[in-house]
């Protein structure tokens, strides 16, 4: 099977090199000084799982250079799938599939606006990593897993197939039987990372102050109101069990949002706690607390995209 890895991030990255270990055949899109690094020397793995280091990879910047790729797993911010769907669409076959990592809800609908459904499924990943320096990525917190099915919920030998390259390079991987609660569930999780950046603190700093913890929890469970408005099947207790797992993060962890919104780069807000607000809007649904992130990071992010 040939894998494509577009964006080889912190995401693509780690999951990359990963199946590049175990001998898969892996493409890499990347950009910038991370694209020559990847060129020159390969990728090296720093991971509280053990480091590594692959070597002769094949990178490059345009992915219409990639041919016809029968597996696509898109490592890129939320907010690039519109920018490149129209280049995945000119290099698929009819059976190629594609898999989002992407945090947010969106990922899979704006895919499929441009590319047929069928070649489109739903995903997510877990894991805390991050570029630490060209052609360098750091593996910081969380078994890194992958999660993905199909959009119609329906188990199909085709993802059978991935699940098996997955586990064959060593990673955790497991078939969902309704994706669209399973990136439900991440993307409540996820959207934690816009407290983060506006109080400026990390993953154990938020959690173990006392005002703070309140704020994250009521956070939660504003998106978890929502998602039974919008008819997504998530346990009642769903909240607690998120509560639990930012519990297990390294205290010194962030997340990428955070970070971006701390270096002043493009984040993906308009996918996280901005989808919220929108979303609330539609239903009805009050959201305060993920409407006071959105609005603090908002004028932030406008600077960064260059739009004030």
């Amino acid at each position: 099977m040939k894998i494509a890895i577009i964006g080889a991030g912190g995401v693509g990255g780690y999951f990359g090199a990963k199946l590049v270990k175990a001998g898969h055949d892996v493409h890499f899109i990347a950009r910038g000084e991370h694209l020559k690094a990847i060129q020159n020397n390969g990728l090296v793995v720093k991971s509280i799982l053990g480091d590594f280091r692959v070597a002769n990879l094949r990178a490059t910047e345009k992915i219409t250079e990639i041919d016809q790729p029968d597996l696509i797993i898109l490592g890129v911010k939320a907010w690039q799938i519109k920018e490149i769907r129209e280049d995945i669409r000119k290099v698929l076959h009819k059976d190629t599939v594609i898999l989002p990592l992407q945090n947010g809800v969106l990922a899979a609908d704006e895919l499929s606006e441009k590319i047929d459904k069928r070649n489109v499924l739903g995903g997510l990943c877990r894991i805390i990593s991050k570029i630490e320096s060209p052609g360098v990525i750091h593996h910081i917190g969380v078994t890194p897993t992958i999660v993905f099915g199909e959009l119609d919920k329906s188990i199909t030998e085709r993802i059978s197939g991935i699940d098996r390259i997955f586990k064959s390079a060593g990673i955790e991987s497991t078939i969902s039987e309704d994706i669209e609660a399973d990136v439900w569930r991440k993307f409540i999780l996820i959207c934690v990372s816009g407290l983060l950046a506006v109080s400026e603190t990390t993953y154990g700093e938020l959690r173990e102050t006392k005002e703070t913890r309140q704020l994250m929890i009521g956070l939660l469970n504003e998106i978890f109101l929502l998602s039974k408005k919008a008819g997504v099947k998530i346990e009642s207790d769903f909240v607690g069990k998120a509560v639990a797992f930012i519990d297990t993060f390294p205290p010194s962890s962030t997340s990428s949002l955070t970070r971006d919104v701390w270096d002043q780069k493009p984040s993906e807000i308009e996918y996280q706690n901005g989808s919220v607000v929108k979303m609330g809007e539609k239903h009805g649904i009050e959201t305060p607390i993920n409407k006071f992130v959105y609005s603090c990071i908002l004028p932030r992010e406008l600077k960064a995209r260059g739009l004030r």
